[in-house]
């Protein structure tokens, strides 16, 4: 996700096909969830804005999406031009919010997304609301409390509301994926045209910065936007595509916000709170054991 697309309890439903011999199809789910994680140390790596990284990393996004995935052609529909709009949005929050706050405090607040899911669906969808979704509700919400606790810097505070405001994006991207007009065309167009806004939406600073790029810079834009995006969306969705459960693939998606914070540590020293980290763990523990309650409750029926 991130600012990605990462795992979401809606996945679409694909028919299992024959076991493939040697390369379990989860191996494409967790490359993809481990590529995904990456993207809070190589936006911190760079002294780029969020605006001159996201032109570079979405202009090259786009273009690696569309490659693989060209076949099922381009069309566009209502639904999915909201969606490229409401991916665009939560990927150039989710830098911004990369960049004023610590990578744990932007990826795990971004992963508050499937709370928001539990509170709209009932409301869009006509859904149940249960009882188990008051808990991780109430959970999520108090996990999300202790980012805000402890002496926080003015531009920590913006950035996690930034990531929030990220995760209530990809809320509503998740929800409208399911209507059916999203499968009507190419469901990576929301991918494609939402890159390509966001290219075009950040461009002008880009080119009034681009007398800073070095090399460096070069490569994690390269990096960002051909292999963190670009190839792990088409990893997931060919681990999709293979047979791969939505539970298994929600539970292994669930590495990113892991091991986000974990690399940008070992790189680059930036050391998240205590109360952050409990918040995470608080967070990520609700949300799959949701998932897991959830899964098990449906083929049980």
């Amino acid at each position: 996700m991130t600012t990605n697309a990462p795992a979401t309890p809606h996945l679409p439903r694909v028919a299992a096909p024959p076991p493939e011999q040697g390369f379990p199809p989860i191996l494409y789910v967790l490359a993809a969830a481990l590529l995904w994680s990456t993207g809070g140390l190589f936006i911190k790596a760079t002294e780029l804005s969020a605006f001159e990284l996201s032109f570079g990393r979405s202009l090259l996004a786009a273009l690696t999406v569309a490659y693989f995935t060209r076949r099922e052609g381009f069309g566009v529909n209502t639904v999915t031009a909201i969606l490229a709009v409401l991916y665009a949005a939560l990927l150039l929050l989710f830098v911004m919010a990369t960049k004023l706050t610590t990578a744990a405090n932007a990826i795990f607040l971004q992963y508050t997304a499937p709370v928001y899911v539990l509170i709209l669906e009932p409301l869009i969808y006509r859904e149940k609301f249960r009882r188990r979704d008051a808990c991780v509700v109430a959970a999520c919400v108090a996990g999300t409390a202790l980012f805000f606790v402890g002496k926080l810097r003015p531009e920590e505070t913006s950035g996690n509301l930034l990531a929030m405001l990220s995760g209530l994006c990809f809320a509503f991207f998740m929800l409208l994926i399911r209507h059916p007009r999203a499968g009507e065309v190419n469901r990576a167009s929301s991918i494609i045209y939402g890159n390509l806004l966001l290219a075009l939406f950040t461009a002008p600073s880009f080119i009034a910065g681009a007398h800073k790029v070095n090399l460096s810079d070069l490569g994690v834009i390269v990096f960002l936007g051909v292999f963190q995006i670009g190839l792990a969306y088409t990893l997931f969705t060919r681990g999709i595509g293979r047979g791969v459960r939505s539970l298994d693939a929600a539970l292994v998606g669930f590495i990113e916000p892991v091991s986000n914070p974990v690399w940008v540590y070992l790189f680059i020293g930036e050391r998240p709170s205590g109360w952050a980290m409990l918040g995470g763990a608080i967070i990520t523990t609700a949300v799959v054991v949701h998932t897991i309650v959830g899964a098990r409750a449906k083929a049980a029926r």
